[in-house]
Order: C-alpha cells, then sequence, then structure tokens
C-alpha cells in the first residue's frame, strides 16, 4: 500500500490568474495529469476576492467550507449559501458559477471526480468508525486528533492512496475531533479505468 501524508500548511500555494485566490492541491490522479485529464483531484483554496468560478466539462464536484465567512454560488439553477464549515455541497462542474464572498476571506476543501470514471463519496466523521475499502481515498483531521491504524494525524494533517484498496479503523483522540473523508468508486463499464 503507498500513502502518501501532508500537512494543510505545507501545501504550495498556487494564485489564480484573475488574482481573487489561491489554490493548494494535495492530490491529482492519475500521476501528472492536468486540468483536462485528472481521474480525480483534491485542493484547498483560498477565496480572496468575488469572481467567477471555473467549469470543469464532464467533472461533478463537492465543495465544503474550512475557514471565514463562505460564499454564495450562484448560477444556472443553482443558488447555495456556502457558510457552515464542515458541510460538503455537491454539484456538477459542467456548469459556470458566480462566486461572491459573504464576508472577508474564505478557505474551502475541493474535490473533482471525472464523471465517466470514478464517483467521490465525501463525508464527516466525529465518532470511531472503519471506513469499508476503496482504492482511492483521502483522510484529512478537521479538529482534533485521530488515529487511522498505525498512522495519526493530527488537525490539519492528512493522508491519501491511490490504486492501493485499503480499509481505515478511525478513532478520535479528541472530543472535538471532526475528519474529512473522500472515497472514490469506479463507474461500471467505465471506458477509462483509473490507472
Amino acid at each position: 500500500m503507498s500513502v502518501h501524508r501532508f500537512k494543510r500548511d505545507a501545501l504550495q500555494a498556487t494564485p489564480w490568474k484573475n488574482g481573487g485566490g489561491t489554490t493548494r492541491e494535495i492530490a491529482c490522479w492519475p500521476p501528472g495529469a492536468g486540468l483536462d485529464n485528472f481521474d480525480w483531484r483534491v485542493s484547498i483554496a483560498t477565496i480572496a476576492a468575488s469572481g467567477p468560478l471555473s467549469a470543469f466539462d464532464g467533472v461533478d464536484r463537492t465543495i465544503m467550507l474550512l475557514d471565514g465567512d463562505g460564499v454564495l454560488l450562484q448560477g444556472d439553477g443553482v443558488a447555495h449559501r456556502l457558510d457552515r464549515p464542515n458541510t460538503p455541497f455537491a454539484f456538477s462542474g459542467d456548469v459556470p458559477l458566480d462566486c461572491t464572498l459573504l464576508g472577508g476571506t474564505s478557505s474551502d476543501f475541493n474535490v473533482m471526480s471525472r464523471r465517466a470514471t470514478c464517483k467521490a463519496d465525501v463525508m464527516v466523521i466525529e465518532h470511531a468508525q472503519t471506513l469499508g475499502v476503496v482504492p482511492d481515498g483521502l483522510l484529512l483531521s478537521l479538529a482534533g486528533g485521530w488515529r487511522t491504524g498505525n498512522e495519526t494525524l493530527a488537525r490539519g494533517e492528512g493522508l491519501w492512496w491511490a490504486d492501493s484498496p485499503t480499509c481505515w479503523a478511525l478513532e478520535p483522540l479528541t472530543p472535538d475531533a471532526r475528519l474529512v473523508a473522500v472515497r472514490w468508486s469506479l463507474i461500471p463499464n467505465s471506458s477509462t479505468p483509473m490507472k
């Protein structure tokens, strides 16, 4: 099993072309894939100014507020206030959306999945449980500490794995512990299987 550890604060920030924020990529699969040919991608964005949210044809997205006052997402039948931390919101990446800050700078957790290839399940965990076997996934401690098998995660620390079916026993180490878990499953009869 190949497990990759990361720390939120140590991820490299890439400025947006429009100057409205930055993105810190956590993982992208397969290795070397760009924005046009990934199977899945996870990142943390810091939004400093209101502006358009890029469209990604054929991609399903889940976004979750981490810090700040949040944003209002609007466009083509979508109107959603992303103002409750640690609450995932799923939507189609095909539609361009306007993103309006509801206050100051906000940070959010972003999951993108190529619809023809895989599907993401994003959930926030507060209690001990076993995460079923999946070949691709990610864990990030949002608050408190966690024991994940032989690993421990403090707030802002995480791990991800790919192409390696894995099961995790998750145990909170502090009363305030929260963890986001992402699991990708292959779409049956996919013409482009995950590599």
